[in-house]
């Protein structure tokens, strides 16, 4: 019996900020996986692994998180004034679907070297030394951001001191800009409010932010939900009980924000909402052991991504984060001391991180000029993936 062969398909393995994926430029892919639809999100799901019930991802590219269970696609930019087109896909790790419904943030920080080294942005723009501009399109939330690239010798410079609770290793500071960062064509505040009563049937009437910039996200008091806010991973993620709990929070939440019709329509999109709960400083030991002081965050914020509590934050969350303190009233400024702000910083599982947004009120409406934060990115390996002829 004859089976089909691989097919290789030209990638990069990326870290960006706290997550990592596999990047591909639109020309590579094969033809069938050119334009979006069922043979691109095959071929994206045999290259992560993808579906898997065993939830390892062990014959893909996926590390089994949705922090490694990434794809990106770059292109030729489709809007004036821009560098490249930035489109990005989550890959369910034990379901047989990709979420095109939102951003990662973190993989943002990755973009804009990958345009750099994959001929997205014209030579004579790139400095010998300095820093490269790289004005991206984000194709699933068309919204513009700004990364700021270092350059050494006429390249990406990859290496440097920048630490990043979260990662390992140090590397070069990349900043990057959020350009009106509310998601999608709705208001900031989907609702009209900063804060609402939402109901949730088996946990109660919890008040909640419901915020769309950066990726729609539902801020709840910790307390409410019986959480000190101080929680890492295996608090969370080994209780079946609070998985569901923290589901149900984010399938009614996504209702009430008006992106989905109807609770059991979540199943299929659980890349966006994020849920996300908020409490007041205290001191706690983060993830790698290192202390972190009450003194020297302003909020602690644990957010959960794809169904899990995430090991730091997703950038996309972040800019939600940092939004939302920026505007007075909301669950995430009232704990952070309320009034007006332009930078917070917030403890994590991981450490702490510093974001800043500018908000403002026009017509009656909270709008968002931009958040702005530092990642690092890293190219891990680059050549090609293989996946059977047949997967897709």
């Amino acid at each position: 019996m004859s089976h089909p062969a691989q097919v290789r398909v030209p990638a990069t393995y990326m870290r960006g900020g706290t997550s990592k994926g596999v990047f591909f430029r639109l020309q590579d892919l094969p033809e069938a996986a050119r334009v979006p639809g069922e043979a691109r999100d095959k071929l994206l799901l045999r290259v992560i692994g993808s579906p898997d019930p065993y939830q390892k991802q062990t014959d893909g590219m996926g590390g089994a998180t949705s922090s490694t269970s990434k794809t990106v696609i770059l292109a030729e930019p489709t809007q004036p004034d821009h560098d490249v087109d930035y489109l990005f896909g989550q890959v369910s790790i034990d379901k047989p679907f990709v979420d095109w419904s939102g951003n990662c943030g973190n993989l943002t920080a990755a973009v804009g070297a990958f345009a750099i080294n994959g001929g997205f942005v014209s030579q004579d723009r790139i400095p010998e030394n300095g820093f490269c501009t790289v004005r991206i399109w984000q194709a699933n939330i068309r919204k513009t951001i700004v990364a700021q690239i270092p350059i050494t010798n006429g390249e990406v410079q990859e290496t440097g001191d920048f630490e990043l609770d979260g990662v390992t290793f140090p590397a070069a500071e990349v900043q990057v800009e959020f350009m009106d960062p509310a998601d999608g064509d709705g208001a900031m505040f989907p609702t009209g409010n900063v804060v609402d009563d939402l109901e949730v049937p088996g946990v109660g009437t919890l008040r909640a932010t419901m915020i769309n910039a950066g990726i729609p996200t539902i801020f709840v008091n910790a307390e409410d939900i019986g959480y000190t806010g101080t929680e890492l991973q295996d608090a969370i993620n080994s209780d079946p009980k609070a998985l569901a709990m923290f589901e149900t929070i984010r399938s009614h939440g996504a209702v009430k924000m008006g992106l989905i019709g109807h609770v059991d329509e979540a199943a299929s999109r659980q890349h966006t909402p994020k849920v996300a709960f908020v409490a007041a400083p205290v001191n706690y030991v983060a993830s790698s052991g290192k202390q972190i002081n009450a003194d020297d965050i302003d909020v602690l914020v644990r957010a959960l991504s794809m169904g899990k509590l995430h090991h730091a934050m997703m950038g996309t969350a972040a800019v939600a984060i940092a939004t939302a303190s920026a505007v007075p009233g909301t669950l995430v400024n009232l704990v952070a001391g309320g009034g007006d702000r332009t930078d917070v910083t917030f403890g994590h599982p991981s450490g702490t991180l510093r974001v800043g947004a500018e908000a403002s009120q026009v017509n009656g409406q909270w709008t968002a000029t931009k958040a702005i934060m530092s990642r690092s990115a890293r190219i891990l390996m680059e050549g090609w993936v293989r996946v059977p002829r047949d997967s897709f």
